[in-house]
């Protein structure tokens, strides 16, 4: 029989397309591979598909393509770009490229494209493979936690083709890593290996579907984050200052809105309570805003006549991500007046009727003592945030809330709020922050050294963080608390809530700005990948 090599045949069955493209020459743009499928169709060739991490190439993959290969003619595998691969820290452990080339070297695989989209649906659509081959462990579309297989499957079948299942031995690329590479800190390691043996992967994606249905209130400042990236020139001749050369800018809705965001994704019903401003942006900040929401997020907003939404423009050097300077756009005066009456109005009007009520408040002058009044006595399950910011530093404590059902605050910010700079975070965590705001749950979030939870039924609990590798830190900590929010509120034990926490933030540090957001179904690939 003769062997497809793209368009043309081999008519020496020993030589091999390796033989005669190499293995780089295998490798081809995402988009060519829709013109190479077609053209073999039209050939009377079956094309066959397979896609994956491929991030440690063993006998199980080998097998796997293997048996791939045997169901057609031509042989395609898709490899998952860097940025989407959800599998836990250090990971990928190689690069897209390098993954590319370790597949293309094995002689059953014709062709091999990175690609660059989350899931393996649209290569699916751009292939129209005959075949698309996926692994045993797929096979009980109720054991796949994502939903994927569901979704690959109809992809195919509106092609035409159909999903088949390899039957032979298999490994886990996470499994092996984990367990043989070292690729974590050797305390995360310890960490993650005594939690692995407690099989706490169940209960973790258990709690994601208790909270499907919660209806969720945010309530807090709308704040545009205002990316300005630079090339530094170096220092100015005649004055005390860098210059740099302005090369690009994006802007994105934070603040409230981005938290809301994070928190759509693991609840149906969520809506915002804010405010926007007035002035020469209004129109601007406003459609930006309404943009960058979810389908599923309701903005109830008041407006601010005469006052800009909150603006933080960061000059960033784009070489190597780094902020060099932060300009505040904003006026950061108390609402008073009819404004504070609307939005107070607003506040007690829907925090009765939520099951979760989130406060992400910046200190910028949206929520005051009366908005306060009415989250404490209308919300059934209140979680708060009081950020320490430039703007505020020491004035925007989380004792101004008299009682919460769950805090999530950073190391700095309980310290301030206890107006202690030397005690044990445990100490802060367990004794006097319990002493200063009635609530029996809370979360102290610490950089590089994870995070803290505490409860009354089973005390203190440090998580180490999840990832070293950090790109940006903006709504790092927006994050963990809205996608814990809900979960907290399902009376799940603070450890298991801060070990969702700390995938959320180690998943968050590694995106720029807004440019997406935590995601239910990458946040689980993420947790099931660590605990392998």
């Amino acid at each position: 029989m003769k062997r497809a090599s793209g368009p043309e045949l081999v008519d020496d069955p020993s030589e091999t397309l390796a033989s005669r493209l190499g293995t780089r020459g295998k490798i081809v743009p995402l988009e060519a591979l829709a013109s190479i499928a077609a053209s073999n169709r039209d050939d009377g060739r079956r094309v066959v598909l397979a896609h994956g991490v491929f991030d440690l190439v063993h006998l199980g993959h080998v097998r796997h393509l293997e048996e791939a290969r045997r169901h057609g003619e031509i042989l395609i595998v898709t490899v998952t770009a860097d940025r989407y691969v959800n599998k836990g820290p250090g990971r990928p452990v190689f690069s897209a490229p390098l993954r590319a080339q370790m597949i293309a070297a094995l002689e059953p695989v014709d062709w091999v494209a990175i690609s660059d989209h989350p899931s393996a649906e649209p290569v699916v659509h751009a292939v129209k493979p005959d075949i698309y081959v996926k692994g045993s462990e797929y096979a009980n579309a109720e054991d796949d936690v994502t939903g994927g297989i569901i979704v690959e499957r109809r992809a195919v079948e509106a092609h035409g083709g159909r999903l088949v299942f390899t039957d032979d031995i298999t490994f886990s690329s996470s499994s092996l890593i984990n367990r043989y590479l070292g690729v974590v800190d050797p305390n995360l390691q310890i960490y993650l290996d005594a939690h692995r043996s407690e099989n706490i992967l169940g209960p973790l994606v258990a709690l994601f579907e208790q909270v499907v249905d919660y209806k969720v209130l945010l309530v807090g400042d709308t704040i545009i984050d205002e990316y300005v990236y630079v090339d530094p020139l170096g220092k100015s001749p005649k004055e005390n200052m860098i210059a740099t050369l302005y090369r690009e800018r994006e802007a994105f809705a934070g603040g409230v809105i981005a938290a809301a965001n994070h928190v759509a994704s693991i609840c149906r019903d969520v809506e915002v309570v804010t405010a926007l401003g007035g002035g020469e942006r209004a129109l601007e900040d406003e459609q930006l805003v309404r943009a960058s929401l979810k389908p599923n997020v309701t903005l109830s907003a008041i407006r601010r006549p005469g006052t800009p939404t909150t603006r933080k423009t960061r000059f960033i050097d784009r070489g190597y991500m780094r902020k060099l300077f932060e300009l505040y756009t904003m006026d950061d005066a108390p609402l008073t007046g009819r404004a504070e009456a609307d939005f107070t109005g607003l506040v007690a009007d829907r925090a009765g009727c939520r099951d979760v009520v989130i406060a992400t408040d910046f200190g910028h002058g949206l929520i005051t003592a009366a908005s306060i009044a009415a989250l404490t006595d209308h919300a059934r399950f209140l979680a708060v945030n009081a950020q320490t910011n430039s703007a505020n530093h020491g004035f925007n404590l989380i004792t101004r809330y008299p009682r919460a059902d769950y805090l999530c605050i950073d190391a700095p910010e309980a310290r301030l709020a206890c107006a202690d700079k030397n005690s044990e975070i445990g100490v802060i965590a367990s004794r006097l922050l319990p002493e200063l705001v009635r609530c029996d749950r809370l979360i102290i979030t610490h950089g590089k050294h994870g995070c803290i939870t505490f409860d009354p039924d089973h005390g203190l609990h440090p998580i180490p963080a999840f990832t070293s590798t950090v790109i940006d830190t903006v709504g790092a900590g927006d994050a963990f608390l809205a996608v814990t929010a809900p979960l907290v509120a399902t009376g799940a034990p603070m450890s298991l809530i801060g070990f969702v926490g700390n995938a959320v933030g180690a998943m968050k540090v590694g995106i720029v700005g807004h440019r997406s957001s935590i995601e239910k179904v990458p946040l689980i690939k993420f947790l099931t990948a660590i605990l392998k």
